[in-house]
């Protein structure tokens, strides 16, 4: 597919934990202080943002069964925060990130129709399961749904607010599957845009289905150029499964960014990025997961532990590290092992050279431009949704130099044509109800 007048989509996903954040650089902002979401959401509405997508979690991570320190602590809940944007912006959306896993849908249908009344239309909800065991502790549930269904859950939940939102208020909604029951009033009237835009991020079978019969924006991880085109051929085709067009769903992956007035200035900026987020205690955090021991005693810039690993495979209940790496370790091992020796690889080397980065553009502005703009020109996205790696130095960075030079290419907007969320994306209306 190939688009003569493309339209590229932007916004930003400001994480709470993980290492992309350089958050304890001297000259990054609070991470939980008000005026930090303020001015960042304000400069992303200078820039013609469509949204400001916050992560959100319901406990702080664990690392082989204890508390993570090495992520930040202290964040407000995400519909709090974007309220209290909403009445301090004008147009950029605001996007929650939600757990159908723990939430109940009467409850979270309604704080987040709240959000969506109170901003006038500019809400949206990330859709997300989980199924770590420390969350569910939380709940006086660890572990309680398998992994493999938790999008049976998300699916059913999502439609029981569905319901919920086309429902008049007052109006009785009754819903009864295997993994929700529910039987609620509606309580908030439709704001100017219907229902909060729906985001979903999730690249497994599963994930790629519930995005198809529910999402409006697909917040993927392919950003590689063929990988992207490969994604949006795959989801399309399920769209069609389900009846929707092909322009139902947004499709906007997660990027990092590094500009430079050279190539060369970019690229060291970027390796020097890659080094402040591996620092020594990430990277043997990172190994702990994998040999299942207290590494602690080791050197990071010292070589790889010296002891074997245990032979159990890593708790997919208990690890945060992605699923693709929960099986098959000690081959994985063997190899970091080979490939450490041939290059003399420290652990903190190691850990830069095998962990995924976050799918960064790097270069001048212009060929950073030029890059996207080939990538929506042809379909194999819609947008991006940034992830900065300093606040508020990354979004500035990209509002000032990168974004002149995508209107200059004509595939980004040069002022705000609606007032909705929905509006900004380019979505087709919605029917009755709310689909």
């Amino acid at each position: 597919m190939s688009d003569p007048k493309p339209r590229l989509h932007l916004g930003v996903f400001f994480t709470g934990v993980g290492p992309n954040l350089l958050w304890t650089r001297p000259d990054f902002a609070s991470h939980t202080h008000i005026d930090t979401f303020v001015h960042v959401a304000r400069t992303l509405e200078r820039g013609l943002f469509d949204a400001f997508f916050l992560g959100d979690g319901l406990r702080v991570r664990e690392n082989r069964g204890e508390i993570h320190d090495l992520d930040v602590a202290g964040r407000p809940d995400a519909i709090t925060q974007l309220t209290a944007l909403a009445a301090v912006t004008e147009r950029i959306g605001l996007v929650a990130t939600q757990n159908t896993t723990y939430n109940f849908p009467a409850d979270l249908a309604r704080r987040l129709a709240s959000l969506d009344l109170v901003s006038g239309g500019r809400a949206g909800w990330n859709v997300v399961t989980t199924d770590n065991a420390w969350t569910g502790a939380n709940f006086r549930h660890g572990g309680w749904l398998p992994h493999e269904r938790r999008y049976e859950r998300a699916g059913q939940f999502v439609e029981a607010a569905k319901a919920l939102w086309a429902a008049a208020p007052g109006e009785v909604v009754a819903r009864r599957t295997d993994l929700v029951d529910l039987r609620a009033a509606a309580t908030v009237p439709a704001s100017p845009q219907g229902r909060p835009v729906l985001f979903q991020a999730g690249d497994s079978p599963g994930g790629r289905d519930l995005a198809a019969r529910h999402a409006d924006v697909v917040f993927s991880a392919n950003t590689e150029y063929d990988k992207a085109l490969a994604y949006a051929e795959d989801l399309r085709r399920r769209l069609a499964a389900y009846g929707r067009s092909p322009d139902a769903v947004r499709i906007l992956p997660g990027a990092s960014v590094v500009l430079g007035d050279t190539r060369a200035e970019a690229e060291e900026r970027a390796a020097w990025i890659r080094r402040e987020q591996t620092t020594g205690p990430r990277a043997i955090a990172y190994l702990e997961q994998f040999w299942g021991k207290d590494l602690s005693g080791y050197d990071p810039d010292g070589p790889l532990p010296d002891i074997d690993p245990t032979d159990e495979e890593l708790d997919p209940s208990r690890g945060t590290i992605s699923i693709e790496l929960r099986t098959g370790k000690l081959e994985r091992i063997r190899q970091w092992r080979a490939l450490a020796a041939e290059r003399n690889l420290s652990i903190r080397e190691l850990v830069i050279e095998v962990t995924p980065g976050h799918g960064a553009f790097v270069g001048t502005p212009g060929q950073v431009a030029d890059e996207w703009a080939r990538y929506v020109r042809t379909r194999a996205v819609d947008g991006f949704n940034l992830l900065p790696q300093l606040l508020p130095g990354t979004v500035e960075d990209v509002v000032d130099r990168l974004v002149p030079q995508l209107q200059e290419r004509g595939v980004y907007r040069t002022r705000y044509e609606g007032t909705t969320l929905r509006e900004h994306l380019d979505l087709p209306p919605l029917d009755r109800r709310g689909s």
